[in-house]
């Protein structure tokens, strides 16, 4: 099946598009409302989260079939389908690693026409990622990379807080140990902020590794941390996660960065779904279906607003 054609929405580089994670709606409605919902705003594409798919996996061309009527791209799908092994660590668990990975590639994204596959790398160990760990786990991504890329599709790990890459030696011990030929990356600019770094700094200096960008911001105290927001803060002291006007991260400078160096691919935000104790959320009431639309309102209003994307008023 081709490729939907779209109309460039970036006001400087028709090589962006923008969509959309699944993150922010999946835990209230299937993918069919997400599809619906992303066009009517206007937006290019969605990379929907594993368990958005699930019953879709048998069947790849039936669902790429009802993003193509909608005009809306299945830019890939994350790792973590049911049964898949995410384990990137374990030497006894990773040739399943790698075989689950080769096998979703083969059997799922190359025939939906993806070109990159963005994977997280399961949990982090207790007392943090060690050198011989970050080696395993690059010389796995090293042979997905290398299967995936014959079918087309990039390999592209997402730097996670909570997970083994984590912190600015470990995203640097996953690139500079990985062949770039085989391997790029998805960095999150909220997470990348969240673990330390200066996001905007490090997507430039790794810029030719880049197969997708992800938007989301935290909030100014986290910035340049020596230690990273536990999970227990996050569930019990409110999300350390924030749409994206939150202060975390300098969304201005990123987009002159990725427009200047002409950056070809997508970016799409990926926020977390609405819950209690966010900013805003007791404002709507606490419902739940109507925060989904407030959150995706406003993350489209700022990508129209503050970053000039051409994107039509919510409505």
């Amino acid at each position: 099946m081709p490729a939907v054609n779209h109309k460039p929405l970036d006001p400087e580089n028709p090589d962006i598009l923008y969509g959309s994670t699944s993150s922010l709606w999946d835990a209230r409605h299937p993918i069919e409302w997400g599809i619906k919902r992303i066009a009517a705003l206007g937006l290019q594409g969605i990379e929907p989260y594993a368990k958005q798919i699930e019953n879709h996996r048998a069947d790849p061309l039936a669902l790429k079939e009802k993003f193509d009527e909608a005009g809306v791209t299945l830019i890939d799908v994350s790792n973590g389908a049911e049964n898949q092994s995410t384990n990137f660590i374990d030497p006894d668990q990773i040739p399943q690693t790698i075989e689950d990975h080769v096998a979703f590639a083969r059997d799922f994204l190359q025939p939906v026409g993806s070109t990159l596959f963005k994977c997280n790398m399961g949990v982090r160990p207790e007392a943090g990622t060690s050198d011989d760990e970050l080696k395993r786990i690059a010389d796995t991504l090293n042979e997905i990379g290398r299967q995936t890329i014959e079918m087309g599709v990039r390999l592209a790990p997402h730097p996670h807080i909570w997970g083994p890459i984590e912190r600015e030696h470990e995203v640097r011990a996953m690139l500079d140990f990985t062949d770039p030929n085989y391997v790029w990356m998805t960095p999150d600019t909220g997470h990348l902020t969240l673990g330390g770094m200066d996001a905007v700094e490090i997507m430039d200096e790794y810029f030719p590794r880049i197969a997708e960008v992800h938007l989301k911001d935290t909030y100014a105290k986290y910035r340049n941390n020596t230690e990273t927001p536990s999970k227990e803060q996050h569930w019990s002291e409110g999300s350390v996660y924030h749409n994206m006007g939150g202060g975390g991260v300098d969304f201005p400078a990123l987009m002159k960065m990725l427009r200047e160096k002409h950056y070809k691919g997508w970016v799409v935000f990926d926020m977390d779904g609405p819950r209690e104790g966010d900013d805003g959320f007791d404002a709507i009431g606490g419902n739940l279906d109507l925060a989904v639309d407030d959150y995706l309102a406003h993350n489209v209003n700022y990508l129209r607003v503050i970053l000039g994307v051409n994107l039509p008023p919510f409505e």
